[in-house]
């Protein structure tokens, strides 16, 4: 029932920024944790970034933290993901996902995947 679709991505030089959105279609973000995840070809999907329902917690994964920030505005049902100083190995699909909770630990507890948005990053 519920849709996601990425948005935001492209090709930006080391150093620069791209600010990606996760919007939902046919159901809103209620309840609904969210999670930020990437995949570089040949390599298996990693976790960049969480945040909870309520939007007060947040966690990063060590490669983005400091540089990368996750957010959301649950009125418009949407999910963002500011990224800065960008570097040639953050190239890769970004994914957002989305669960009915107010956090979530597992990649398993994820019910909802977006198709991705491409991020390529030149030296």
């Amino acid at each position: 029932q519920v849709q996601l679709v990425e948005s935001g991505g492209g090709l930006v030089q080391a150093g620069g920024s791209l600010r990606l959105s996760c919007a939902a279609s046919g159901r809103t973000f209620s309840g609904f944790a969210m999670g930020w995840f990437r995949q570089a070809p040949g390599k298996e999907r990693e976790f960049v970034a969480r945040i909870t329902w309520s939007g007060g917690v947040t966690y990063y994964s060590d490669s983005v933290k400091g540089r990368f920030t996750i957010s959301r505005d649950n009125a418009k049902n949407t999910v963002y993901l500011q990224m800065n100083s960008l570097k040639p190995e953050d190239t890769a699909v970004y994914y957002c996902a989305g669960g009915r909770a107010e956090i979530i630990y597992n990649i398993a507890e994820y019910d909802y995947w977006g198709q991705g948005t491409q991020v390529t990053v030149s030296s």
